[in-house]
């Protein structure tokens, strides 16, 4: 069978993303400060691109702001005592006159802040688990191989204080054997804090009970056993076992919450994250507006000096030249539109959720993407876009724009409730509950009902655990 070789004409569409286009794109995507940020790199990049002064919030309070423009009015008192010309000012006269100023006293006969320690001495650091338990074997005689493998056992913690090696895996790397290992691993589990290097909860509680009663062997043989049985408050497993009194058991329960369970918790280096709302919803005379947030972000512009550089430029300083000037008048466009679809997506969410910046959360209505990118007019990808990672501030707190959006729960008299309004009086029911008697998730489900709310118990289980709300049985408190 041959193979037949033709020319065939075919007119075909496709989408070819360009990579101004995905610049766009990608500029949806970007949250306030993500959006600043490159922004500053752009006009640190791009030459031909400045931003018009003046007009970058940089935040500072209004105790800044006030000392700025009173510096600014004693300059203007001066320079008018000047009869206008700062210049006449004799500066190394006015300095000369500063060194030869009266001086506060002190012990080495400079100034009064001469004794003072230098400013780096004064700054704090943060210190990891590692480093504060690697300074503590410092201090600590032991044995060469001991020490090896006591260096590795505190270079394999995790973030809360546990193991995350085997114990082969410290023999081979320490080229010890396991007693040796074993005795690394007691004095690494005696250090400050006490129970790391424990494999899991159990073992880390019994370290710590150990050594804070040490002549009680319950504690071990509640933790070693029936720490389940703890976390369900189920007292009188616990008793009928280990043949003690319920109100025995309870007293042990209270004493073992004092210990530490994460050790080294306290050690996280991990940088707080801020968020800059993006968007603010405000009320005036009654009705909401969307206002969007300025701070740091500068208005742009195409400097007017590589403008007229570009009539005189070479050929190749003109390609480049225009080259950046297409792509500053493309970034500024881009930022532009990105600023009016996010307005009109926030609006389009005020109109929907209208009821929720009223009232609040339980009044949240039903709500997918596909409505506001109709709404609006736009593809419901850039709906998903502006919404993602961008958080707006409301009279009842700070939300992604994405917590807008709520499946339809169907109802027996017809209509629909968002599945978030629902989580919203769940929670409320349970931070009112009774502690010592929490509501099981059956009684939150005919509570709902009672209030014309009909959702299954096995709903009201999965909301509780996305909301990571604990079952009835691990919530009470029998002290």
């Amino acid at each position: 069978m041959g193979l037949n070789l033709r020319l065939e004409a075919k007119m075909t569409q496709s989408l070819v993303m360009t990579p101004r286009l995905q610049q766009a794109i990608k500029l949806l995507q970007y949250n306030h400060m993500e959006m600043v940020a490159h922004v500053q790199d752009a006009i640190l990049e791009n030459p031909t691109l400045e931003e018009v002064p003046d007009t970058a919030n940089d935040g500072e309070g209004d105790g800044e702001r006030d000392l700025r423009d009173r510096v600014a009015d004693e300059q203007r008192d001066v320079i008018e005592q000047n009869n206008g010309d700062e210049g006449n000012i004799d500066w190394e006269k006015f300095l000369a006159n500063m060194d030869d100023g009266p001086r506060m006293p002190s012990m080495s006969g400079g100034t009064i802040y001469d004794d003072l320690p230098p400013i780096e001495t004064n700054l704090t650091y943060g210190e990891s688990l590692a480093e504060h338990l690697a300074f503590q074997l410092t201090m600590t005689k032991c044995g060469e191989d001991e020490g090896r493998a006591a260096d590795i056992i505190v270079q394999n913690l995790d973030h809360r204080g546990y193991l995350i090696l085997s114990h082969e895996d410290i023999m081979r790397d320490a080229n010890v054997d396991e007693t040796v290992v074993a005795e690394a691993l007691e004095l690494v589990q005696g250090l400050d804090p006490i129970g790391c290097g424990a494999a899991d909860l159990s073992e880390c509680l019994i370290i710590q009970a150990r050594v804070t009663f040490p002549e009680d062997d319950n504690f071990v043989r509640i933790l070693g056993g029936h720490l389940h049985n703890l976390e369900r408050r189920n007292y009188q497993a616990i008793a009928r076992d280990l043949e003690l009194d319920i109100e025995d058991v309870i007293e042990y329960h209270k004493m073992i919450q004092d210990l530490e369970p994460l050790p080294g918790r306290g050690f996280t280096l991990d940088e707080p994250r801020y968020i800059t709302p993006d968007i603010h919803v405000v009320s005036r005379n009654g009705d909401w507006f969307v206002t969007q947030s300025e701070d740091g972000m500068p208005d742009l512009r195409i400097s007017k000096y590589y403008q007229k550089i570009l009539q005189k430029a070479g050929k190749e300083d003109k390609d480049y030249l225009l080259d950046k000037l297409r792509g500053a008048e493309f970034l500024i466009k881009s930022i532009n539109k990105r600023r009016k679809t996010i307005r009109r997506v926030m609006e389009s969410i005020l109109k929907f959720q209208h009821d929720f910046f009223d009232h609040g959360a339980d009044r949240l209505r039903p709500l997918v993407l596909q409505d506001v990118a109709d709404d609006v007019g736009v593809h419901m990808s850039t709906v998903s876009r502006v919404t993602t990672n961008k958080y707006v501030h409301t009279a009842h707190g700070t939300f992604e724009l994405k917590y807008f959006f709520s499946a339809a729960v169907r109802q027996d008299s017809g209509g629909d409730m968002a599945a978030m309004a629902i989580k919203s009086k769940i929670k409320g029911m349970v931070s009112h509950e009774n502690a010592k008697k929490p509501m099981s998730d059956q009684a939150i489900a005919n509570s709902l009902k009672a209030d014309g709310i009909n959702v299954a118990r096995r709903t009201v289980a999965k909301y509780r655990e996305a909301m990571g709300i604990l079952p009835s049985s691990r919530r009470k408190q029998m002290f």
